[in-house]
């Protein structure tokens, strides 16, 4: 695999703003539901980096292994997730999905029926950025380090 270049080298200034903006986002939402976020949106986009780093941050927040372990299927196992993280489950996969349909009606409702719109903000934000995140860590071709034994 050839080298590609590190985007923070040729352009700091984006790459701080992008984490300027993950400060923002993380002062309206749960730590674990930021990770249930960044995870299911980094399994959407198949980037690897992203879902090393942030299942280890969730389990490091005393997220349950098990649950991440069902979250890419958590629609069969909807009985593992409250009513609130299948609301930001969904958020997530509309966002992440976009070209699909967009953020559908029913799932914008909920949102702000669940957690009004200012969290609501916030959450369409945190997807947004682990979004953005992932294209740099797929199309910059980072991957985590290989687990040693």
């Amino acid at each position: 695999m050839k080298k590609r270049l590190a985007l923070q080298k040729y352009l700091p200034q984006a790459y701080q703003l992008m984490k300027e903006m993950d400060d923002l986002i993380k002062e309206g939402i749960e730590p674990l539901y930021l990770e249930m976020i960044k995870i299911r949106g980094s399994q959407l986009n198949g980037c690897a980096y992203c879902l090393n780093k942030h299942i280890t941050d969730a389990i490091q927040l005393g997220e349950d292994p098990q649950r991440i372990h069902v979250l890419s299927a958590w629609h069969e196992a909807k009985n593992w997730f409250t009513n609130e993280e299948q609301i930001i489950l969904q958020l997530t996969e509309e966002i992440t999905l976009i070209g699909e349909h967009g953020i559908s009606d029913d799932v914008y409702d909920r949102a702000i029926e669940t957690f009004g719109e200012e969290k609501t903000s916030h959450l369409i934000l945190a997807a947004i950025s682990i979004n953005s995140w992932n294209r740099i860590g797929v199309g910059l071709q980072m991957h985590p380090l290989k687990y040693k034994d």
